[in-house]
């Protein structure tokens, strides 16, 4: 292996070219060396993919395993008070985000139904109707308020607390919870508390699914004798937290980039129909979730590269997104760009399940404000907006905005 990309700190997640875009460092490997041999922090040698082309391939290979308990097990950053490892984890029943087939498609296949594009239009009123619902309580406050806690986070809590079955009330409970686990530099012990407190809840409401179902998904769930209740349990972890942080992260990031570009909010408030291709280039332009990992299941070929057995493979989703190879002038946000095909709700068998539901969330909270407060701008500037490079999922911590007036 020659030309090793030393990353002595372990990989460049901050955007160190601007909020909306990829670290300088991995677009300049994507150009030279699509597929390029890294260092993580502990001395290991792994892969760094970084072209269009290299990225959906990989996706779509399954001898890409999502189990981090294939060859020798290496984090991709260190985590503090974490021991050595000695042996690699077995995996979270139900997390089958982090399974291969014939586990992941026996639980993800439970699922499907629950999250067809039918299913998802004959939500799409509702759903229209919770954005709508906190506009007006945004509406009745005095700005400058934080969009974060206002309406980023609220609308995707609150439609996936419906869908499951999760009491809206107890929000604080998931929400700070989720948050921890999703913090780079926390302790062991203080993430190892979070996923412990959030578990345990899910496995008390599961058994009360169980005991007494109502009308909702994890209550048609728990009617399943073939699911476990520690299944039911990863299930409904994998659903909430992925239900709620990646929508609220992208509806405050792309108000964000929105906001910058006052043109393209005009433009879009003008013309609404733009607005469906507007959530598409949103989501490539700005890909919260920056990178997935997979661990190779035997020697494989890949952008002309040879990635061996048990090798930790890094994909670089926004590099990907951004690759002038796929897309023409990647760098600019365009609304009027045809993006789909992005890679921001991946690629074969880990597709995201609730990409349809995202869509809706994100094309009704983006229109809405849009259509509620034309004067819509940042109480801050720019510069001292709070940006997540602390998390593994990128957004903002908080979004200070501010407006003269709204509309009906």
């Amino acid at each position: 292996m020659t030309s090793t990309v030393p990353t002595p700190h372990g990989l460049p997640l901050d955007r160190d070219a601007g909020p909306f875009d990829p670290p300088s460092r991995i677009t300049r490997l994507r150009e030279g060396r699509p597929v390029s041999p890294m260092l993580f922090p502990d001395g290991h040698q792994g892969w760094l993919v970084t072209g269009y082309d290299a990225v959906r391939q990989a996706m779509a290979d399954t001898r890409f395993s999502s189990r981090q308990d294939i060859g020798v097990l290496h984090l991709p950053y260190e985590t503090p008070g974490m021991p050595a490892m000695t042996e690699p984890s077995p995996p979270e029943p139900g997390v089958f985000i982090s399974m291969d087939p014939p586990d992941h498609t026996r639980l993800r296949r439970t699922l499907t139904g629950a999250f067809t594009v039918q299913r998802m239009r004959q939500l799409e009123e509702h759903i229209v109707a919770i954005v709508e619902r906190q506009l007006d309580e945004m509406a009745r406050l005095t700005p400058p308020v934080d969009l974060v806690r206002q309406f980023a986070l609220p609308v995707p809590s609150l439609v996936i607390c419906e869908m499951l079955g999760v009491p809206y009330a107890d929000r604080e409970n998931f929400q700070v919870n989720s948050a921890k686990i999703l913090v780079k530099d926390i302790s062991l012990d203080d993430k190892m508390a979070a996923y412990t407190e959030l578990t345990t809840y899910l496995a008390q409401l599961v058994a009360g699914k169980r005991a007494t179902p109502g009308e909702d998904l994890l209550s048609d769930l728990a009617r399943n004798d073939d699911l476990s209740t520690e299944e039911l349990v990863g299930i409904a972890f994998v659903l909430l937290v992925a239900g709620h942080d990646t929508t609220a992260n992208m509806l405050a990031l792309g108000t964000f980039a929105l906001l910058e570009h006052p043109d393209l909010f005009a433009e879009l408030r003008a013309d609404p129909d733009l607005l469906p291709g507007a959530v598409e280039e949103l989501l490539r332009h700005l890909a919260v979730v920056d990178f997935l990992y997979r661990y190779a299941t035997e020697d494989i070929e890949l952008g002309g590269e040879t990635i061996p057995e048990g090798s930790t493979v890094v994909l670089a989703l926004l590099a990907a997104n951004r690759d002038p190879r796929r897309f023409d002038d990647p760098d600019t946000l365009d609304v009027h760009r045809k993006a789909r095909g992005h890679m921001s709700f991946g690629h074969g068998i880990h597709q995201c399940l609730g990409q349809q539901l995202a869509r809706i969330e994100m094309r009704a909270g983006f229109g809405g404000l849009l259509r509620r407060f034309p004067t819509l701008r940042l109480a801050v500037p720019a510069g001292e907006v709070r940006l997540r490079t602390d998390m593994n999922i990128y957004g903002v911590h908080e979004l200070p905005v501010t407006w003269a007036d709204t509309a009906p």
